[in-house]
């Protein structure tokens, strides 16, 4: 049973159509990545989803048919922080607008914080934390008065490499006690952390799926050869002229009724005696699944051994 359902969610501003008529739904204990380009209406999906903003038709509705509001947690692209507050305070202070009494709300504030790792610095007031830091503070806010669905609006957008990849190890963790629906334009981030991958280009859903299925839709199937010589690459690539692409020592072959295994490919290849350096299976990433789905520049798949 869905935990969520998004049902034909459309938005405007004027004549303009930011998001049209989206529909999906969410299952319980699943992380799901809202994906694409600055524009493609990421962030007014989120906000109308968690009530921040009024749908111009559509609606959003929880399985038990309660009011969204008090079931979601929500950290926003830029979230704001009081610079004279501590980290407990501001969480504390959050609980207690989601009406925890007092005491609950400083003994959970100091779980919370210590789970997302700011345990040693939650005395420290939020103006000296940096950017993951903040982030971290941010989802401790949100999870403080343990939502059912957490909403996470571009989460890992504004760090360096190290902050995005501490982030989504997170969200792995909280996976296992609530839902997640993220937004985000880094899609290797969101090959880590992800059951389901919806696709959004000017509004509108364009392709969904978990990222096996999406992957397989969109596996473009080949094999990748590199030759020690880029003259026996070039003679191996003429004898299977109407099936090889040669860029220099590299050939690339579709898997197809000729060579439909690897053991049939290494059995052609063992009986030229060429001097190979690698023969892998090439797979699509999710960035060039996405290149074609929204359009844009052309489509080749990567290696994966």
């Amino acid at each position: 049973m869905s935990l969520l359902k998004v049902e034909a969610l459309t938005k405007k501003f004027g004549s303009k159509v930011s998001v049209d008529a989206l529909s999906f739904a969410l299952q319980p204990n699943t992380a799901t990545a809202l994906i694409g380009p600055n524009g493609a209406g990421k962030t007014t999906t989120m906000s109308m989803i968690c009530g921040l903003l009024e749908p111009s038709s559509g609606k959003v509705t929880l399985a038990d048919g309660g009011d969204i509001r008090k079931h979601i947690g929500f950290l926003p692209q830029y979230p704001k922080f009081y610079s004279w507050l501590s980290a407990l305070e501001y969480v504390e202070m959050t609980a207690r607008l989601s009406g925890i009494s007092a005491r609950e709300a400083k003994k959970r504030s100091e779980e919370v914080l210590t789970y997302v790792g700011l345990g040693k610095d939650m005395k420290r007031l939020t103006s000296t934390f940096s950017g993951g830091m903040k982030q971290r503070l941010g989802i401790a806010q949100a999870i403080v008065h343990k939502p059912q669905l957490l909403l996470l609006d571009e989460p890992v957008s504004a760090l360096d490499p190290i902050g995005r990849a501490e982030v989504m190890e997170l969200l792995k963790e909280l996976q296992r006690e609530t839902t997640i629906l993220y937004s985000t334009h880094i899609l290797h981030d969101a090959e880590k952390v992800t059951d389901q991958v919806l696709f959004m280009k000017e509004g509108r859903l364009v392709e969904e799926g978990t990222l096996q299925e999406i992957q397989q839709r969109y596996a473009n199937p080949r094999y990748s050869i590199e030759f020690v010589h880029e003259a026996e690459a070039e003679a191996f690539a003429q004898s299977l002229a109407e099936h090889a692409v040669r860029e220099g020592s590299n050939v690339s072959l579709p898997i197809d009724e000729q060579l439909p295994t690897m053991n049939a490919l290494m059995a052609l290849l063992s009986s030229s005696r060429y001097e190979i350096i690698k023969v892998e299976r090439e797979s699509a990433s999710l960035d060039q699944i996405f290149m074609k789905v929204a359009g844009v520049g052309e489509f080749t798949a990567s290696t994966a051994r």
